[in-house]
């Protein structure tokens, strides 16, 4: 990589990092802050509170993604860095859930992140972009498990606003990153962005990696209403310790990531890899549904668990940016976002009624089946040839 990739893949990965920090932060503690309160103790109302956030990526990640294929990808990173620290700090100074819900509300409409993806596809030759993907992905996997660590003793120093206003402060500071340390993206030609949408839209294999981002992240919103309550009550651990089962289950997860991309770029092997993981994610919503969930059974599924997730969050932008046309990358990870967000979205509030109703086994079996369909689209998915040997050849 040259010094202009490493320097983009860094900042870049910081941006994310920082972006990501503040919402995972929420995760371990937010459903003990709801039960104080006004109808805090509704666990659908903390699940939408937890999902809200996506709700609006869902709106405005396509819209995002085309505005950066026109207008730049800076401009519009920038825009959406403001409107998400005005939702923090709306959430901040809120009294009650549904404050809450209108901040994360706003925190989701700066949904960046497919213009960020598309700043990084465009500052990478397309032999690095799966390890610029990767380089972002585990910057957000030690993001959150350095928020398995800290949200509790922030929590208890700051309480819950100072944990929302300190995330408006980092979204801030990732203006500054952006705008002094991510160099400027080479032109690309511009089209009009109405028919380029369409395009991405109904393009074949494009849908199948939408809906794979969607069940990962509808089935990884869904997992944080059910584990940290199992860690309490099978596992006999309370909130302030859940550190201690998240952080080596993330930072054991890396051991495969590294071999996996080795796999999967250097020798050929992306649809082996991509779809093992896919399998793998299967394995384990079906281990936490129907197996033993004591303390070392939920680490031992949580660690499968973020194996899998981390390659599929590494491989997944890489072949969004190989298969969509170079001049709508940024429509096309518009869509491939928005998927992710309304995933999102639909597992904290569809988790959190489905968990309320019928109990969590059926959280697991609705991602179970997500997963394997997904597993059925990744078998028949035909991998992108690189556009370099297409040029040779």
């Amino acid at each position: 990589m040259t010094s202009a990739e490493r320097r983009g893949a860094a900042g870049l990965a910081s941006i994310f990092a920082m972006r990501m920090l503040g919402l995972f932060l929420i995760l371990p503690v937010f459903a003990v802050y709801a039960e104080h309160l006004p109808s805090g103790n509704d666990v659908a109302l903390v699940g939408l509170a937890l999902g809200a956030y996506g709700l609006t990526q869902t709106f405005l990640q396509i819209v995002y993604g085309v505005a950066s294929d026109r207008f730049g990808r800076k401009p519009v990173i920038v825009f959406g860095l403001i409107l998400f620290a005005i939702g923090s700090f709306v959430a901040a100074m809120s009294h009650d859930i549904y404050g809450i819900i209108i901040g994360r509300i706003l925190q989701g409409a700066g949904a960046i992140s497919a213009a960020v993806t598309a700043l990084a596809a465009d500052l990478t030759r397309e032999q690095h972009l799966t390890k610029v993907m990767a380089m972002i992905g585990s910057s957000i996997g030690l993001v959150f498990a350095l928020s398995m660590v800290g949200s509790p003793v922030l929590y208890a120093a700051i309480g819950m606003p100072g944990i929302f206003a300190l995330t408006g402060f980092l979204s801030l500071l990732a203006i500054f990153i952006l705008l002094k340390i991510v160099p400027t993206a080479p032109a690309v030609p511009r089209r009009a962005s109405w028919p380029s949408f369409v395009e991405v839209l109904v393009h074949p294999q494009l849908m199948r990696m939408n809906f794979g981002v969607f069940t990962l992240h509808l089935v990884q919103t869904g997992m944080w209403i059910v584990v940290p309550s199992a860690l309490v009550g099978s596992g006999a651990m309370p909130v302030a310790e859940h550190w201690k089962v998240y952080l080596p289950a993330v930072l054991l997860s890396f051991v495969t990531l590294v071999p996996a991309i080795i796999a999967a770029e250097k020798y050929g092997k992306m649809k082996l890899v991509f779809n093992g993981a896919i399998a793998l994610l299967v394995v384990v919503q079906l281990g936490f549904c129907f197996l033993d969930t004591g303390l070392y059974s939920l680490f031992f599924w949580l660690l499968l668990f973020f194996a899998a997730f981390n390659i599929l969050e590494a491989t997944q932008p890489s072949l969004i940016a190989r298969i969509a046309p170079a001049h709508a990358k940024g429509a096309a990870l518009g869509v491939y976002n928005t998927t992710q967000s309304f995933g999102l979205f639909l597992g904290g509030t569809l988790g959190g009624v489905l968990v309320k109703h019928f109990g969590p086994d059926a959280m697991w079996l609705l991602s179970a089946t997500l997963a394997l369909i997904w597993l059925g689209y990744g078998l028949t998915m035909a991998m992108p040839v690189p556009r370099a040997r297409q040029q040779s050849a």
